[in-house]
């Protein structure tokens, strides 16, 4: 089922790209975020077409294993859903966790944790945007400044892979 609904994003989001997508749009291969250089690239026919810095959970080393360990994910997911939030501005979902996450965490009887997402940084009038700058802060999101992330929000559509590196 799962993958029905997957494979049906891919295709709904290439007819969307093929009729009704600008011209000037390029069609995004995927995002290929590097925690240890807290970077995500923009991949379009194969080349980086855009670059961001990120930031990353609070404990950013290591793959995230359940719940509470304010660690980011690692491995191929896809953004499937995407809302403006009230704290975090624009924010974009990934799948996590997968069936390979949910199993690992499964045989060590923990919870996976999930609401993984790709967002902008809070919109807080006692903690400004500069004040991010160059922090791990989230629970195990990937951070970008808020005009970033309108950049990516508007380039980047639902169905995209998101593979995350080390």
């Amino acid at each position: 089922m799962r993958l029905s609904v997957f494979l049906l994003l891919l295709l709904l989001g290439s007819l969307a790209r093929a009729d009704g997508g600008r011209s000037d749009q390029p069609v995004i291969d995927k995002l290929l975020v590097h925690k240890y250089e807290r970077r995500l690239e923009v991949i379009s026919d194969g080349d980086v077409i855009r670059t961001y810095r990120v930031s990353l959970g609070k404990q950013p080393v290591g793959h995230k294993q359940e719940v509470g360990d304010q660690r980011t994910p690692e491995g191929i997911y896809t953004i499937d859903w995407r809302h403006r939030s009230p704290d975090y501005n624009l924010s974009m979902h990934l799948d996590y966790p997968n069936l390979k996450d949910q199993t690992a965490a499964y045989k060590r009887g923990v919870d996976p944790g999930g609401m993984i997402m790709i967002h902008g940084t809070p919109i807080d009038d006692e903690y400004p945007e500069w004040y991010f700058e160059g922090l791990d802060w989230t629970n195990g999101c990937i951070a970008l400044t808020n005009p970033d992330m309108q950049a990516l929000w508007e380039l980047v559509p639902d169905g995209t892979l998101v593979e995350i590196l080390p």
